[in-house]
């Protein structure tokens, strides 16, 4: 009986001693990158009431804290300008040394496989890429795919130095787009990586902002299911974004809508309300920046048109930037376009104009603005037309004209500066105008900065989105 009781207070004795040490979220750890210039928080857990010292390798300054009764600690530390490298201690009942941290800028990597693609999906572009990956300036951090009905503190993954055996498995549009930002900035950028092929919108958005709206409830309980991914509210936002929202970042880019073509009508409001929340939980407005989704049948008429339309809506959300990709598919029967260097490029090219200040590189499609009626012909005036417009080819394509009887015909189109006059012969009396408005239209309008013009219609009439027939 001694025997056991002695067993049994050495073993409490070694779970106490155990719980007594300072712990720390994976996503704070050494090779980390923190965002510059700010203030940003440490936090983790240790014993009730224990007391903290952080000090921080760039000026030697040292941070108390101590633990709250329900053993959690958080604390807030300023950062420098860009640079590094530097180490962090943390001194408790143990002592964690953080090594070989950078300062720089961060951003979130998100959405579903477009986001997630990469060399080892067989992208040639990231594996031609990989012998040349190692970057010291460049920090990868993988969110493990994971899932939870309630909102949880740690996820699984680590931070890495860019090189070829890492760089490899992690998103080629986060890679590349990292990489143009250290390029052009000459900062260390870190990336975190937090999608998962296949999913819809509302799995990244908490719970409220799908249950607290009609119609995202409507569209959420529409969904269709899958055994390869979740698709219920909330599931990848509880597991994958939640526990970081305490790790300060710059932005986010994001890559994703594929899954939510079928509800395009609840789309809008679903993004916008997931972004609001997101800002919210890291409470800072950062900049969010998104791609639209790429040429694609999906097998049911227009509801690829109608979601890049509602994508269009959303990039007037505060904060927001999209950028247009209907010209790089090489092939419209491929969910997933192989040309991601060039989607990174216009993604980094939105964030270091409206984010960074460099004006003068061009990162905005040309869209439509307004249109006037003049006798036979519609006059289309656009927004984002830089230098003016410009046709690749011969004559311009993918605009349709239509009369009272809304029946859309092919139209002549051309270029008048920032503008398109389009008309039909047999049409005396247009109606509307409408440019690009099917799934699976590769347009050749842009403006002579190269970006192509956005889809887009003057109508508001019900689309056919029967399914196609095979």
């Amino acid at each position: 009986m001694k025997k056991q009781l002695l067993l049994l207070i050495l073993a409490c004795f070694i779970a106490l001693s155990g719980t007594a040490n300072v712990r720390l979220p994976n996503i704070l750890g050494s090779h980390m990158v923190l965002q510059q210039k700010s203030t940003v928080k440490l936090w983790g857990w240790a014993a009730p009431g224990e007391k903290i010292s952080i000090t921080v390798g760039w000026d030697n300054t040292t941070y108390k804290t101590q633990t709250t009764n329900d053993a959690k600690w958080i604390t807030e530390i300023k950062t420098p300008a860009a640079g590094g490298s530097y180490s962090i201690t943390l001194q408790g009942n143990n002592t964690i040394v953080l090594e070989d941290v950078l300062i720089g800028e961060v951003w979130v990597c998100g959405g579903q496989s477009n986001m997630e693609w990469s060399g080892t999906q067989n992208l040639q572009e990231s594996k031609d890429e990989a012998p040349n990956a190692t970057n010291n300036k460049i920090r990868l951090f993988y969110v493990s795919k994971s899932t939870s009905v309630f909102p949880q503190e740690n996820v699984d993954g680590q931070w890495v130095v860019c090189a070829p055996e890492e760089m490899i498995k992690f998103s080629a549009i986060g890679y590349f787009f990292g990489k143009n930002l250290t390029q052009k900035m000459n900062v260390p950028i870190g990336l975190i990586n937090s999608n998962w092929g296949g999913t819809p919108a509302e799995t990244w958005a908490p719970e409220y902002v799908i249950e607290n709206d009609k119609i995202i409830k409507k569209g959420s309980e529409q969904l269709s299911t899958s055994q390869g991914w979740p698709h219920k509210t909330a599931l990848a936002y509880n597991a994958m974004i939640y526990p970081i929202t305490n790790y300060s970042i710059a932005g986010a880019i994001w890559y994703q809508g594929e899954s939510n073509v079928r509800t395009y009508y609840a789309y809008e409001k679903l993004f916008t309300g997931m972004i609001d929340a997101w800002r919210q939980q890291w409470n800072k407005n950062f900049p969010f920046y998104f791609v639209q989704i790429a040429p694609f049948s999906y097998g049911f008429k227009n509801v690829g048109a109608l979601l890049r339309e509602t994508q269009t809506k959303s990039a007037r959300h505060p904060n927001t930037g999209m950028v247009v990709v209907s010209d790089l598919v090489p092939d419209t029967t491929n969910i997933h376009p192989t040309l991601k260097v060039e989607v990174a490029k216009r993604l980094s090219d939105l964030a270091l104009n409206s984010t960074y200040g460099f004006a003068d590189i061009a990162c905005q499609s040309p869209v439509y603005s307004t249109h006037s009626i003049e006798k036979d012909k519609i006059k289309i005036q656009f927004s984002n037309a830089g230098n003016g417009l410009m046709v690749k080819g011969d004559k311009i394509s993918s605009f349709e004209i239509a009369g009272e009887d809304k029946v859309f015909v092919a139209a002549q189109a051309k270029i008048a500066g920032n503008s398109v006059i389009v008309s039909n012969k047999n049409i005396k009396s247009p109606v509307a105008v409408r440019f690009s408005f099917n799934n699976t239209d590769t347009p050749n309008l842009f403006n002579k900065e190269g970006l192509p013009v956005n889809l887009f219609r003057t109508d508001n009439w019900e689309m056919d989105t029967s399914a196609i027939k095979k």
